[in-house]
């Protein structure tokens, strides 16, 4: 986040890894856990929202085709943003609070929630909302991404459950889903990232996503919809194999124990193999 919106003509930091020694010299370790709150209250309904839709989104179209898959994942991206939308606006304000401060001099936000409230009370839903058509348009496609390549994946690598390497295989390929579906849609996330800043010190760049895209073009070139790039995909393949991995192997296991008989495992259905 600050990498993508830090100001072109004095930026405070060179790239991810000097942004990531920035932080901890600056704002100690702590720092880097600025607006951890808001992540904890909503990824844990995100990925149940996420993985739901997206199985029951690919049960319902009937046959598991790549198309199917993306179909799917897509349903399920949009639908998640009622509550991803909200949950990153007030991550980005509490990661840009503070900025380069050991000790806040000013804290205009407690914590996430108190942000998100202050937030209502000054603009209403619409405020809450900030950068909600951004983030729909970032995520969508993304998860059809997401879960298509996880798909193709464990199918290449051929995941089975009596595998012995079944979860390096899964990990593996959670990770590399992850990366798929935020350089499919990466340079929307730059735009949202923005959006959801401006305002943050009372100043206003811009109108609308279109304002965005053609200031953020005109002052910095192409370059600026790659910001923040590195950092983000170190995470992704981490984060994405730990979920991926983790719901698989837990849909696997109640599978095996018939303690959810009527289910079946979300992110890989009807495998052609007994994973």
């Amino acid at each position: 986040v600050r990498l993508q919106v830090q100001n072109v003509e004095k930026p405070l930091y060179r790239g991810t890894f000097h942004c990531f020694q920035s932080i901890i010299k600056q704002e100690s370790a702590f720092g880097l856990y600025k607006g951890i709150g808001s992540p904890m209250m909503g990824l844990t309904f995100i990925n149940a929202l996420v993985f739901g839709v997206q199985g029951n989104t690919l049960r319902a179209l009937g046959k598991d085709t790549p198309l199917n898959q993306f179909l799917a994942g897509s349903a399920a991206g949009a639908i998640q943003c009622i509550i991803c939308c909200p949950m990153e606006l007030a991550k980005t304000r509490m990661q840009l609070q503070g900025t380069g401060e050991y000790k806040l001099k000013t804290k205009n936000y407690k914590n996430s929630l108190d942000c998100l409230i202050k937030i209502y009370q000054k603009e209403g839903l619409r405020g809450i909302n900030r950068g909600m058509v951004s983030t729909f348009i970032r995520e969508t496609p993304s998860f059809g991404f997401y879960f298509l390549t996880y798909d193709c994946m464990t199918r290449y690598l051929g995941c089975e459950a009596e595998d012995s390497y079944v979860i390096p295989k899964l990990l593996f390929s959670g990770g590399m889903s992850g990366i798929v579906s935020w350089l499919s849609t990466y340079p929307m996330d730059v735009i949202k990232s923005r959006l959801q800043a401006d305002g943050v010190g009372g100043v206003t760049q811009y109108k609308g996503i279109l304002d965005c895209v053609r200031k953020s073009y005109h002052e910095e070139g192409w370059r600026v919809f790659t910001r923040g790039l590195t950092s983000t995909l170190l995470r992704a393949f981490p984060v994405n194999a730990a979920t991926f991995a983790t719901v698989t192997v837990f849909l696997m296991y109640m599978k095996s124990e018939d303690n959810l008989p009527e289910c079946e495992p979300a992110p890989v259905i009807h495998q052609p193999s007994s994973l």
